[in-house]
């Protein structure tokens, strides 16, 4: 499968990064080369191309493809895998990629830096009660009982000023804690559990299927769910677009948008045969992959939760100013 890496390279926004865990990467069924816009197939069907990561929620665009979801709407899926956001943000604003499915605090830093990007749907929402898909982690003698304790302690995040530190800060200032205290480090998810055991971190932010396994050992234990926190029911992913094609090709647009969502539906509706894709689609073990913890799928945008994790990022600086979502919305 094609990587964008090389697209990325040069470009001002480069730094801009999705959240993404992981390893391996979409399957290649429905891999080949990008074109610079949406184009037709020889059956007539309308080829676009989809940004993923090489994530678990990822694989509900590969459900649609074997389902024949996307072609029921008339459009030809080609997958390309992203190791980060800092490929795919540019690659969507050039057309190199038609579509992206990335974390909307990666689309809002991206627009706030100028690029126009706009949101076709909502993808992936964190739970907004009961035991959520991250949470953060810590050893049961750090003396780290809830957010607030985190003050002047380092907790490891995938990647700064993304929508776990932020949550983080969040969840602490709510809990009567200083959250201009917080000390952040930058790690891989495979390597957080082994950092903290070792003493290296205070505390780690975990997504499934690492959160489970942390918490498994009796060393560990849960501080809180700061999605849950911060904003509940928070989108942990959207589709999205460039401005130029959703003024340029409405017709394609909407098509992918109600493609999107019925291949959401039917996902949260057969999350076990969704999870069954993910041996292949990421090389996941199939026992891992059937007891997986998994977002709740859902193509509606979250407008709600967007205003609140926009005025966040803007509360935090994270970007300059809260985003208004009707210029982020590709069809209003």
């Amino acid at each position: 499968m094609k990587r964008l890496s090389a697209i990325a390279a040069g470009m001002a926004v480069a730094a801009i990064a999705l959240t993404g865990c992981g390893a391996g990467s979409p399957s290649a069924a429905t891999s080949g080369t990008a074109s610079s816009a949406a184009g037709s197939s020889a059956a007539g069907l309308e080829e676009v191309t989809v940004g993923l990561l090489p994530i678990a929620p990822s694989v509900a665009v590969e459900y649609g493809v074997k389902e024949g979801i996307f072609e029921k709407h008339g459009l030809k899926v080609t997958v390309q895998s992203a190791n980060a956001g800092a490929a795919m943000l540019p690659a969507v604003s050039t057309g190199d990629i038609d579509f992206g499915v990335g974390n909307p605090l990666s689309v809002m830093t991206a627009a706030d830096k100028g690029l126009d990007m706009r949101i076709v749907t909502g993808y992936s929402n964190s739970k907004a009660t009961g035991d959520d898909i991250n949470g953060v982690v810590t050893k049961k003698d750090s003396g780290i009982n809830s957010f607030k304790d985190l003050a002047g302690k380092t907790t490891s995040v995938n990647a700064l000023k993304t929508q776990g530190d932020l949550t983080i800060m969040e969840s602490t200032a709510l809990d009567g804690g200083d959250a201009n205290a917080l000390k952040f480090s930058e790690m891989p998810f495979q390597d957080m559990e082994a950092q903290l055991s070792r003493g290296n971190v205070d505390a780690v932010w975990l997504p499934e299927p690492f959160l489970s396994r942390a918490l498994a050992d009796t060393n560990n234990k849960l501080v809180g769910y700061p999605n849950q926190t911060a904003v509940a029911g928070l989108p942990t992913m959207v589709t999205f677009t460039s401005g130029k094609m959703a003024t340029e090709q409405p017709a394609t647009v909407k098509k992918f948008q109600e493609a999107m969502t019925e291949v959401l539906k039917e996902a949260e509706g057969d999350q076990t045969g969704a999870k069954a894709l993910l041996p292949e689609f990421m090389k996941m073990d199939a026992k891992v992959a059937s007891g997986l913890k998994m977002e709740t799928w859902d193509a509606t945008f979250p407008e709600e939760q967007l205003k609140k994790l926009g005025d966040l990022a803007a509360k935090y600086k994270f970007i300059s100013q809260a985003p208004d979502l009707s210029k982020l919305k590709a069809i209003q």
